[in-house]
């Protein structure tokens, strides 16, 4: 298989196309943005740590029977997955009230939440990624009633697998985002599983151990991505 064209450039990962025309190489970056891209920065090494940690959750969830797209990783920074057809949402899955959640629901944050939440977003910069209800995402043909209903009882099993998993590393699954797109008719989770894309807590102290490090300037934000690979990295050797 051969590295070849660059395919699009997003915020978090460059995408490589390769000779096999279903394959695709990720390569993730340091650079780091926030607030629909008004603040910018590096966090070193993040890309490092988040395509480390994509491939144990990937490896994992495949393991506990959920199909993603991940095939390997083949250097620090990239992983070799399957070209799905993405789905233009995001699909957010809450188990404590934090970020927009709080704020829309009038919730301390930390507030442990009764039933697990997902909730779907419109992937759109010029839109803002907006919320959307169902209706609203059949009304603009973004996915049927059977997509959409897949897609949430997915998450939703993710949720149940990882969950578990990070409270083993000592860890909070406050919240987090998936992607997910077709492959000759399946639905596969896609994209990535990181501090870039999850809200992690230390169990203990309640310390924020994601980007949200980024987003309110706390410091210690390389420091922080590497404690969650290693966490991880220990529970799963």
């Amino acid at each position: 298989m051969e590295k070849r064209e660059k395919m699009y450039e997003g915020k978090a990962k460059i995408i490589y196309a390769t000779s096999d025309p279903n394959v695709i190489i990720h390569f993730f970056k340091d650079e780091a943005t926030a607030f629909d891209g008004k603040k910018k920065g590096i966090i070193r090494g993040k890309g490092k740590v988040n395509a480390a940690l994509s491939s144990l959750l990937f490896k994992y969830l495949e393991e506990n029977g959920v199909k993603t797209h991940f095939i390997k990783r083949i250097s620090e920074n990239e992983i070799v997955t399957k070209k799905l057809r993405m789905f233009p949402l995001e699909v957010i899955v809450r188990n404590v009230a934090a970020g927009s959640l709080a704020k829309r629901m009038g919730y301390e944050e930390g507030k442990p939440l009764n039933q697990t939440v997902v909730e779907f977003y419109y992937k759109s910069d010029e839109l803002g990624d907006p919320i959307l209800l169902p209706d609203h995402i059949f009304e603009a043909g973004l996915a049927t009633p059977e997509e959409l209903a897949e897609m949430r009882e997915v998450a939703l099993e993710v949720n149940e697998i990882l969950k578990p998993l990070f409270e083993r590393a000592h860890l909070i699954l406050v919240d987090f985002k998936l992607e997910f797109g077709r492959d000759n008719g399946n639905i596969l989770l896609g994209d990535e599983i990181s501090p870039d894309t999850c809200r992690l807590w230390d169990k203990e102290s309640g310390e924020k151990m994601d980007k949200d490090r980024f987003r309110r300037d706390l410091g210690n934000v390389e420091e922080a991505y590497e404690e969650v690979l290693r966490r991880l990295q220990k529970v799963l050797q």
